[in-house]
């Protein structure tokens, strides 16, 4: 029995545009969604589809938009738009890249909701009623200024635009989403009858699509659901795509296992790994590549960004960013954690503890009230309330090391560079300046000196004045 042969699909994603509604100097394609760029969700989709080729089609920013590619570690082919001429003239230009494949699917850059579901059902459509092209379209919250799509159950007719529109037509509320499937060869032969006499002066995509159906051809319609939002191109537009795909995120949080106590109060990024019986409380915000273990309490009102919780631990209103918290430690309230910190088992910074480029040993404690920076802490540490590491002498940061089962007392100044030892206890009050060897007591204070009668003295003063 021959083996019938795997048809090859090139995905051609369009990354050119520049987003005048958005006014920034950031390509439009770069924009962030739910913590990544709107780029980035649209090629990870693709990715998981393994085509035999992808093109990026590039001009504004290209070189950003290359770079940020490259370092998602995306084998693509770049291709220079030049003047971009609209949707029509990005896949013209990528005809050589595309090479000899069978199908081409086409993406917009800027369409975040996409998902590797939904193109792979696309192309089963596209492959098994063996048609030119499949036009993906959605239920639009606010269809005006786009096509409108008329079809005959699964079969594109036309797609309306503008005053060409009747009012029967404008009343549709779904339009298409820019993604297509076609078969490379009936492609590449009609984009060359494509006009720029449009509004634009552009050459449109969507336009092949007649010239398809004038020669016969069929072409399919998918239907998804990204719950009225359509693109990215204005920052409104991102924000509503963000608020799907959050939904998406939670979701999917959920139905892993998580406990999410108010989802529409949960902010959770793309990418970001979570583990099973962890609860989530309301106003968290997990950012960029943070990674949060099992059975741990995150929240209410904590951010975490690019940061590592393992088990059991517990962040309560807090920031944490770029840091990592050990198994069963905890944070707050009104912890700041940033970059370079790392929390050991079963420990705890506390209310209002700041702690940044340190290291605390297993069992340690920080629990009020106290700054830690460029510091060293061993295990079973107990830092009081008020104590400061003065790391920063106005040139160089300088480092503090606390040896294991030490005891700070509270209000201590701790003058980098200096050593605690082994055991060893400060009192507090005191500004240590030197290095304090095991055991011992270090006790920096100018003698008490009591003043009797100071209180009637000043009663008679007092007085005196009336």
């Amino acid at each position: 029995m021959t083996r019938k042969a795997t048809r090859r699909l090139a995905v051609v994603v369009m990354a050119a545009g520049k987003g005048k509604r958005l006014r920034s100097a950031l390509p439009k394609v770069l924009h962030p969604v739910a913590g990544k760029p709107a780029l980035w969700h649209v090629l990870e989709a693709a990715r998981r589809l393994r085509p035999w080729r992808t093109v990026v089609v590039v001009s504004h920013g290209k070189e950003q938009v290359e770079e940020a590619v490259r370092s998602w570690g995306i084998d693509g082919i770049f291709v220079d738009q030049g003047a971009p001429l609209g949707t029509g003239h990005a896949v013209m230009v990528a005809e050589r890249a595309v090479g000899r494949a069978d199908d081409v699917l086409v993406l917009p850059g800027d369409e975040p909701l996409v998902t590797v579901e939904q193109l792979r059902d696309l192309m089963r459509i596209h492959r098994r009623r063996d048609v030119a092209a499949v036009l993906q379209t959605t239920e639009a919250a606010e269809p005006r200024g786009f096509g409108r799509v008329i079809r005959n159950g699964g079969d594109l007719v036309r797609i309306t635009e503008g005053d060409e529109a009747s009012p029967e037509e404008r009343a549709i509320t779904e339009v298409a989403t820019s993604v297509y499937a076609f078969r490379r060869e009936d492609l590449f032969k009609a984009l060359p009858l494509l006009s720029r006499e449009t509004k634009q002066k552009e050459y449109y995509l969507h336009h092949v699509l007649p010239v398809l159906l004038e020669k016969g051809e069929r072409v399919a319609v998918q239907q998804v659901d990204n719950e009225g939002a359509v693109g990215a191109n204005s920052r409104s537009e991102m924000a509503r795509a963000a608020a799907v795909l959050r939904r998406r995120i939670n979701e999917d949080l959920m139905s892993s296992g998580i406990t999410l106590i108010d989802p529409d109060r949960t902010y959770v990024d793309a990418g970001v790994k979570v583990g099973a019986d962890t609860t989530i409380l309301p106003g968290v915000h997990l950012e960029g590549e943070t990674r949060v273990g099992r059975g741990c309490t995150i929240g209410p009102d904590s951010r975490i960004v690019d940061s590592r919780i393992d088990d059991g631990a517990e962040v309560t209103y807090s920031v944490v960013r770029e840091a990592r918290v050990g198994q069963g430690a905890t944070v707050g309230p009104y912890a700041h954690l940033r970059p370079g910190t790392i929390l050991g088992r079963d420990t705890k910074a506390g209310s209002f503890v700041e702690i940044k480029a340190s290291k605390i040993g297993d069992g340690s404690k920080v629990p009020h009230l106290a700054y830690v920076g460029d510091a060293t802490i061993g295990r079973h540490v107990n830092v009081g309330a008020g104590t400061i590491t003065c790391n920063f002498d106005g040139y160089e940061k300088h480092r503090t090391v606390i040896g294991d089962g030490a005891f700070i007392g509270s209000d201590t100044m701790l003058v980098a560079p200096v050593r605690i030892g082994r055991n060893a206890v400060t009192g507090a009050g005191s500004t240590i300046t030197r290095d304090v060897p095991d055991g011992e007591l270090a006790v920096e204070r100018s003698e008490q000196r009591n003043v009797r009668g100071y209180a009637e003295r000043r009663a008679k003063r007092r007085r005196g004045r009336a």
